[in-house]
């Protein structure tokens, strides 16, 4: 397909409307039962049934259930000959106690990592799955007059499986969701709070973060804290490994070229106040835009955690695993389907938005087809953003006005996408 230039509306846009705002009152009360019955990742059995079930009832040519233990791929071959899509949703929620005062508020409670936890779709994925079920109704509604196959991608686990599994979009790809047939392009959405309900944002080249875990052990030796000379200090060696960090983003890369964190969230040392300890543990998070300086930073936070312990006669072993890879936009997709994004909002209310130093696991699609991750508004007109609570909060506030804005901009840029390879092939 070729797509240095812009994709135009393909014939089915105005059917799309149409379909879009018939499937709307579904589409809702899908997300609010979804958001009433979260599932922690690895465990959406309920979301994942119902799923499966929908698309069966549309006629899908091919339901697959299981993938990456609960996720559900759909196939829909068009009545003519074309390109592949993939679009995306997310099923999980988050082990987060739901504060939202709405008539189906999450009571649901249930087991994260060996402790009881209540249960929240607090990032939105509910709308995720509730658009991602309503566009498959409407594309599918329009199959005859589809130029190309539509493969949906119900993901679970985006927020990390639980400790010790494997799960989300890495693990579909392995299992090969991303195979028979490959898909040309994929297309996923995010919810967020920082934008207004009826405005889209998106962005070119690198939009979203890398994230890694990153856990140091500082070593020292255990005496009084009376007597520091009769012992190694971890906890003073900490400080200074914590402080170090700071210079290898602020002195050691080039943030002309991209930004990048190193943070330290937690450090747990010592049993009490006059005993100096033989060990502390910090863990953290690393943040990069691009894979080269992923690399650089992890090398240089390991020697850098090294060599300062090693000045203070300590121990220090840095152990970081890679998580999710930055995602990163297809530039010339990008451009070529903006015009399908402003025909679901209106140019004026598609944005360009600065890079976002969250993550997500979407990129592993992107690493099999050029990808497409844009974000739409969920916060009030009239409200300001910068003052509701972000995702990830018990607080975390839906408008249901972002469920249209997804059904339309996922329904077009699939049209689209199909119609332009279609016609350009």
């Amino acid at each position: 397909m070729n797509t240095d230039t812009p994709v135009n509306a393909s014939p089915l846009a105005a059917a799309i409307e149409a379909a879009a705002q018939a499937v709307l009152d579904r589409v809702t009360a899908w997300r609010r039962d979804f958001h009433a019955h979260p599932e922690l990742g690895n465990r959406e059995f309920r979301t994942a049934g119902i799923v499966a079930e929908h698309l069966r009832a549309l006629g899908l040519d091919e339901v697959k259930t299981g993938v990456a233990h609960t996720g559900v791929v759909g196939l829909l071959k068009g009545g003519l000959p074309g390109p592949v899509v993939a679009l995306r949703a997310d099923m999980d929620g988050l082990p987060v106690a739901e504060e939202v005062d709405i008539p189906f508020a999450s009571k649901t409670k249930a087991e994260w990592n060996g402790e009881q936890v209540g249960v929240m779709h607090a990032c939105g994925h509910d709308t995720h799955t509730a658009i991602l079920m309503g566009v498959a109704e409407v594309l599918a509604g329009l199959r005859a007059q589809l130029p190309g196959t539509v493969k949906f991608l119900f993901q679970p686990a985006e927020e990390m499986p639980p400790e010790g599994e494997d799960g989300g979009a890495k693990m579909m790809v392995a299992e090969g969701a991303m195979q028979n047939p490959k898909p040309d392009a994929v297309f996923g959405l995010h919810v967020t709070s920082r934008l207004p309900v009826g405005v889209i944002g998106y962005r070119p080249g690198p939009t979203m973060a890398s994230s890694d875990s990153l856990k140091i052990t500082v070593r020292g030796s255990q005496t009084h804290g009376a007597m520091p000379w009769f012992g190694v200090d971890p906890i003073v060696t900490s400080a200074q490994v914590v402080m170090g960090l700071q210079t290898v983003v602020s002195r050691q890369i080039d943030l002309t070229q991209e930004p990048a964190v190193v943070t330290i969230g937690t450090i747990h040392g010592g049993l009490r106040q006059n005993i100096i300890p033989d060990e502390v543990v910090m863990t953290g998070t690393i943040r990069t835009f691009d894979e080269a300086m992923r690399d650089d930073v992890h090398e240089r936070v390991k020697y850098l955690g090294e060599t300062l312990a090693k000045a203070n006669r300590a121990n220090c072993l840095v152990c970081i695993n890679k998580h999710y890879p930055v995602t990163v936009n297809d530039p010339v997709l990008t451009e070529a389907m903006r015009p399908s994004l402003a025909r679901s909002v209106g140019e004026d209310k598609l944005m360009l938005v600065p890079k976002v130093m969250g993550s997500e696991d979407f990129s592993f699609f992107q690493r099999e087809a050029p990808g497409l991750f844009y974000f739409v508004g969920v916060v009030p007109q009239g409200v300001n953003p910068l003052t509701v609570a972000p995702n990830h909060s018990p607080r975390f506030y839906v408008d249901e006005g972002c469920l249209i804005v997804g059904v339309r901009s996922l329904a077009h840029l699939a049209a689209d996408f199909l119609h332009h390879g279609a016609t350009a092939g």
